[in-house]
């Protein structure tokens, strides 16, 4: 390989700081050669209690391998990742979307402070893969990201079925009714989540890593491989040896994150049914690379962009078997007319290139866009005088007869209560639940409002019932639920000043959501509100809400 310009030259000149810095890098076990040749950060978020990464340490391996086989020297920090799993229906949900901007500050100060020339980083799951692509477009050097792969579906030998998130309503109903006693569900608790790796529908975690990959930022094919597949070690090394070709090129993360590539991105999240976790981390991503991304963009796309992939929880598959009819470039093939063929990718190739070979096949996974699952996309972003800044419901896991709905709100001020009123009875089907002061300032932090989804399916209200927060959902979360109303309650946000029994009108078609009371009876409500105290005044949720922004 050729001589390449190098940020780690610092390290390998006769001064005496070189020399002393040489000295420390010796003192790590490095040779004399290994200090001489390019370094590449491999940054890893694996740790033992995240299911979503323990199994990382075997990909950085391989990754390593990769970069020394093509002349580099690979040097590996860690970056701490939260599971949202473990932290949901608690106080620790609050601590989820912060630890994005954490964890992209930490890969800044490693690369930064170290001098790194490149780096390959490896993740699996909702808000690393985010705050790796924020800290690529950010600090601009070589990067390529490698993802850990989603877990194998779940799977319960004793009724050779598979036991899905949709599946969980019945499984209750099933279990209330005396069919299964203790022993059948502690089984079917240990067949549910069955390896490492990403949870297997198309949450956010998975949704990230296709994102990932639409935006060029991944080797094709590498969202969907499952974890436990020897095609993902063989995709690592190969980002560790094509991390080198990059650097020698000299293609950095802002050939690649574009406007164009970004547009792509948008494309494919409405093609899957992406989880609604995009529109926070999306703009995040495009903000770091200097484009500015709008609500209304990903509106605009989900009108022109057909739903070909139906996923778990809004479709019958698993993440794998998308994987097995042909990943994300398939998905791409077949979307190529709306997508950017010249945009940059981590192969070095646009992906116009890397398209050229893709041979799609006639399969009911990923269809074509003659024959969509349903016409338009996956968002779809509400405004109206409750949400004048607009609010966010996955369109594509709505059933038709609830696109256009009117019914009396029932107002709560977290998720906690709003769950005892479900498993109280005290919610009725054709209610407007309304969950406020859970935005990503009055939170703080944003939870997900995935619980109390679970108990309203268990309930038998999850088609019939619609769900409203300044919150957030999972990207499990499918049916007519409407979240991240902006303003935010905490802001004073019309969400702060509905009452008991107003009615509350959604219109999917119009992207209308209206509280309906007169204009000036919404304005004396809001001159009257005043702000509550802060839930959190010290530690990094106190700062992550005097500082977030509401776009991101």
């Amino acid at each position: 390989m050729k001589e390449v310009s190098s940020n780690s030259s610092v390290y390998r000149g006769e001064d005496v700081l070189s020399r002393y810095r040489r000295g420390l890098l010796y003192a790590t076990g490095m040779t004399r050669g290994e200090v001489e040749r390019p370094l590449v950060a491999v940054v890893n978020s694996w740790n033992e209690i995240h299911p979503g990464h323990c199994h990382l340490r075997r990909l950085s391996e391989r990754v390593k391998g990769g970069v020394r086989a093509a002349g580099g020297t690979p040097a590996e920090f860690n970056t701490i990742s939260l599971c949202d799993g473990l932290a949901n229906g608690h106080e620790g949900m609050k601590y989820i979307l912060p630890s994005r901007e954490l964890i992209a500050d930490a890969v800044e100060l490693s690369i930064r402070a170290h001098c790194f020339d490149a780096m390959v980083m490896v993740a699996s799951c909702d808000k690393i893969l985010p705050a790796y692509l924020m800290a690529a477009a950010r600090l601009d050097i070589p990067t390529i990201l490698v993802t850990g792969g989603p877990m194998v579906p779940p799977y319960w030998p004793r009724e050779k079925m598979r036991m899905g998130i949709t599946n969980m309503p019945e499984r209750g109903e099933r279990t209330a009714a005396g069919e299964f006693d203790q022993e059948d569900i502690e089984e079917m608790t240990y067949c549910y989540f069955r390896c490492p790796g990403a949870c297997w529908g198309m949450g956010t975690a998975n949704t990230m890593a296709c994102m990932t990959e639409a935006v060029g930022m991944a080797l094709p094919g590498d969202a969907t491989v499952p974890s436990v597949h020897s095609e993902k070690d063989r995709l690592a090394y190969e980002a560790g040896k094509q991390i080198m070709a990059l650097l020698e090129a000299g293609i950095t993360a802002s050939a690649i994150i574009t406007p164009e590539s970004i547009h792509n991105m948008l494309t494919v999240d409405m093609a899957i049914g992406g989880s609604l976790n995009t529109v926070l981390h999306i703009p995040a991503i495009a903000e770091e690379a200097g484009v500015e991304i709008e609500l209304a963009q990903f509106d605009e796309t989900a009108r022109n962009t057909p739903y070909l992939c139906a996923v778990e929880p809004s479709g019958p598959y698993f993440v794998t078997e998308l994987g097995e009819a042909g990943g994300i470039p398939v998905v791409m093939k077949k979307l190529d007319s709306l997508l950017n063929a010249d945009a940059m990718t981590v192969t070095g190739k646009t992906v116009g290139e890397n398209l050229a070979d893709v041979r799609p096949y006639e399969n009911e996974v990923i269809r074509d866009m003659s024959n969509p699952v349903r016409p338009y996309g996956g968002v779809a972003v509400l405004r109206g005088n409750l949400t004048p800044e607009g609010a966010v419901i996955k369109q594509v896991g709505v059933d038709e007869s609830m696109r256009k709905f009117e019914g009396p709100a029932k107002v709560f001020e977290r998720e906690e209560d709003a769950i005892e009123a479900v498993k109280d009875g005290r919610i009725e089907q054709g209610d407007a639940i309304v969950v406020r002061y859970e935005g990503k300032r009055g939170g703080p932090g944003m939870r997900e409002m995935a619980f109390l989804r679970f108990f309203m399916q268990m309930s038998g209200l999850e088609d019939n019932t619609y769900l409203i927060t300044d919150g957030r959902f999972s990207g499990y979360t499918s049916g007519p639920c409407i979240g991240y109303l902006l303003p935010e309650a905490a802001a004073g946000g019309p969400i702060a000043v509905v009452r008991d029994g107003d009615r509350i009108s959604v219109d999917i078609d119009d992207r209308k959501l209206d509280l309906l009371v007169s204009d000036d009876e919404l304005a004396a409500r809001l001159k009257a509100w005043n702000p509550p105290e802060p839930k959190v005044t010290k530690g990094c949720l106190a700062r992550y809400a005097a500082t977030v922004a509401a776009s991101r």
